[in-house]
């Protein structure tokens, strides 16, 4: 018996397959005159230059970068532009994974299950900024024309007054990467961090896992479990203050950005109000079994995250001002902690004194 040589297979996901389930598994999008489609995509791409502009002028953030595109595209096209930024952020992780002969077989089980998420999620995404797709991964901003239309129609709302709001978000999420130097790198290497924890834990980590596993449970039981549930609380310390700074990045990126396209004002959206008021219920809404999917894939605990992250974002920009606020950017050591976030005082005292 001759001991086999391991193989190396690129990433413990197959991406391709990812990429091509996902983009054959997701719903079409709705029924739209050729006339309104086109009228949709062209403003998406008008609006993203003066969104940015409106952004930067609020913010302060990034004045003398370029103002850069965006692309527009369908559902399966942001299953692949999704599947591709994933692709990239988890390589740093996950280089050269070790494998057996049945590597490509697990990776491609790995990879249809993504996609099937990809499918899942395609038709509820608006549009996105990834730090870490487009070409050279230099990053790419995607907006998702028929999921705009889409929620435009449910939500009976002005079109151009709602693809410019959507559109001052995912800019916002484009400022905080470009604008903010170290930030792009400072989130891979959390990333990194997290994913190397999880992947490398021995027979002993995985051990001491199963072991929490009762007492795990009993918090739950017991409404303990946090914003994550059950992952979060089977972490190990260290996973867990990962786990943590990411949390609380993301929350501050999700809510700033939230605050953001509200703060705009009245005189760039018009019906500002109108549309932040029938978007928050229609976040909240669904069928049981989509909120079940929800919660599984951790959709309503991101929800959570624009709500606290708004908050905060707004009590340090009334106590010190936007300049203030700003602070927050200078490096990963004046970044909100998890507790922060839900005591934005604490961060101004810690800050500003």
């Amino acid at each position: 018996m001759t001991e086999e040589t391991p193989t190396k297979t690129r990433s413990m996901v197959d991406w391709s397959l990812a990429a091509s389930t996902g983009a054959l598994l997701v719903r079409g999008g709705p029924v739209v005159d050729r006339e309104e489609a086109e009228e949709a995509v062209a403003d998406l791409r008008d609006l993203t230059g003066e969104a940015e502009g409106h952004v930067r002028e609020l913010t302060g953030l990034g004045l003398d970068l370029p103002l850069l595109p965006a692309d527009v595209v369908d559902r399966p096209g942001w299953v692949r532009s999704a599947a591709a930024g994933l692709d990239a952020l988890t390589g740093r992780a996950l280089p050269e994974a070790q494998g057996g002969p049945l590597a490509p077989v697990l990776a491609g089980g790995a990879g249809v299950q993504t996609g099937l998420v990809l499918a899942f999620l395609a038709s509820r995404v608006l549009g996105q900024y990834d730090p870490f797709g487009g070409p050279d991964r230099a990053g790419r901003l995607v907006l998702v024309a028929p999921n705009v239309v889409a929620a435009q129609r449910a939500m009976d709302v002005p079109g151009h007054d709602f693809r410019l709001w959507v559109c001052l978000h995912e800019c916002t999420h484009r400022l905080q990467f470009t604008a903010v130097t170290w930030l792009r790198d400072y989130f891979a290497d959390e990333v990194e961090r997290l994913i190397g924890g999880l992947a490398g834990r021995d027979a002993d980590g995985l051990s001491d896992l199963v072991g929490r596993l009762p007492d795990t449970i009993k918090q739950i039981g017991k409404g303990k479990a946090g914003g994550a549930g059950l992952a979060e609380l089977l972490q190990s310390p260290g996973e867990r203050a990962v786990f943590d700074r990411l949390l609380a990045l993301s929350t501050l990126l999700e809510g700033h950005a939230d605050f953001v396209m509200d703060a705009v004002g009245p005189q760039v959206v018009p019906s500002v109000e109108l549309i932040r008021s029938r978007f928050t219920a229609r976040r909240k809404g669904g069928g049981l079994i989509d909120r079940v999917l929800r919660s599984l894939l951790g959709v309503d605990a991101k929800l959570r995250q624009y709500e606290q992250g708004a908050k905060f974002t707004k009590h340090v920009v009334d106590a010190v001002g936007m300049d203030g606020f700003n602070a927050v950017w200078t490096s990963p050591n004046t970044l909100p902690t998890r507790a922060e976030i839900t005591d934005p005082a604490a961060w101004v005292r810690r800050l500003h004194g």
